[in-house]
């Protein structure tokens, strides 16, 4: 584990980047934490009395937030009061010597400061001022408050994720905010292979309504061309059949999927009804589909007279596609993320030992890595500066000024 003193993890791909994170909850930092995953050096800048607000979401151990220790690992921390003289020229100096700064304040925030793109440009002409807001930049929405709760509702997520006869549902979790933030962190590197080529940086404009209305996948497009809206269909799909999740003897539940038509085929010979492979309706998984009551009752009847167990172990056998529904005890002990170890160790000066998701990729010859989880706020305000040039004279009059 890297000692947190900035020092990049030898050889990490993007050794080397430095990246200012000023945003919060959640796409905007979650970006920075897989940028600083993989070798960037990342500084998470945050209110000296107003901290991200997730150091605060969801539960805590010892007052210790945990949701912070994913969030925030691999981050040095500093506060800054950007709307203060003093927090404004900090944060100049600083966008100096970085390479990417995200933000997500409401369009027009920072440059009410005088913090805008023509000064941090100015004072940093490679510069990638990476913008992460609900609507965008500009628009009718553009400056009302944006969550991923709206971007599920707005994006057409909500309105086909459900039963059919239930109101919409809304994911339990930040799902807009994720994407959005897998979007952002592939936005930034564009915009650095770009200044790569012409030498200078540019504005990356990122509303979270878009990118979780790309992987919805051709909607516009069937409604374009054919008027067609795709309803709620609970477990089912409307392009294959079998597909859903079915219950076990023992009471526990496990999903089929169906999208190759050898591999329908081979669930309904395990199942014992071959004879339902002969139906021309079968041949297309839009006819199997069509058919799902019938293919569902054959599935379902048979996985319900047997054991997850049994059920898993004869589906592997007929080689056909299956998983068990898990909780998050079933993956922390779940042989396939053991071999990868999807969820890894970490050792926190706060709490000890702690498992969380590992980086999101594995690299053959520049692997990233956890090197620390989040740290406490503020906790490399005075290294960071000190770095930058400042004294203690400096922090100590910024600090009387409220811009630390």
């Amino acid at each position: 584990m890297t000692e947190t003193n900035g020092t990049p993890t030898p050889g990490a791909p993007l050794t080397g980047l430095r990246v200012l994170d000023l945003a919060t909850l959640f796409a905007g930092p979650l970006a920075a934490t897989m940028l600083g995953d993989f070798g960037a050096e990342v500084i998470k800048i945050e209110h000296p009395s107003k901290p991200d607000p997730s150091r605060g979401h969801g539960p805590s151990k010892n007052g210790v937030g945990l949701w912070w220790k994913l969030l925030g690992r691999n981050k040095r921390t500093i506060t800054l009061n950007l709307s203060r003289p003093g927090g404004r020229a900090t944060l100049l100096r600083l966008a100096a010597t970085a390479d990417v700064i995200i933000e997500n304040f409401r369009p027009g925030t920072l440059e009410k400061w005088d913090i805008g793109w023509e000064e941090l440009s100015a004072a940093n002409p490679r510069l990638v001022l990476t913008r992460v807001t609900g609507f965008g930049q500009f628009g009718p929405y553009a400056h009302r408050p944006g969550f991923g709760t709206l971007a599920e509702a707005m994006s057409g997520f909500a309105s086909i994720t459900g039963e059919p006869d239930a109101p919409p549902t809304l994911p339990p979790f930040g799902l807009a905010d994720s994407i959005a933030a897998l979007a952002t962190a592939y936005a930034v590197m564009t915009a650095l292979a770009a200044r790569d080529r012409t030498g200078e940086g540019q504005v990356v404009d990122m509303a979270i309504i878009e990118p979780i209305l790309t992987v919805l996948g051709p909607q516009p497009l069937w409604y374009d061309q054919l008027g067609y809206v795709q309803e709620r269909t609970g477990n089912r799909s409307a392009n294959n059949a079998p597909r859903n999740t079915y219950r076990t003897a023992d009471g526990t539940w496990v999903a089929v999927s169906t999208s190759a038509q050898s591999v329908a085929e081979r669930v309904m010979r395990l199942v014992g009804r071959p004879e339902l492979i002969d139906e021309p309706w079968f041949a297309t998984g839009a006819g199997r589909a069509a058919h799902a009551d019938v293919l569902d009752t054959a599935v379902g009847t048979w996985i319900a007279a047997r054991t997850r167990t049994d059920v898993l172990a004869a589906f592997e056998k007929a080689e056909a596609a299956i998983a068990p529904v898990q909780d998050v005890r079933d993956v922390l002990t779940d042989p396939q993320y053991q071999a990868l170890d999807t969820v890894t160790t970490v050792d926190d000066p706060e709490l000890g030992p702690i498992r969380m998701q590992n980086v999101l990729f594995r690299l053959s010859a520049t692997p990233g890595a956890i090197r620390w989880a989040g740290r406490p706020h503020g906790a490399d305000t005075d290294t960071v500066l000190a770095e930058l040039g400042l004294t203690p004279a400096d922090l100590a009059a910024l600090r009387t000024e409220g811009a630390l």
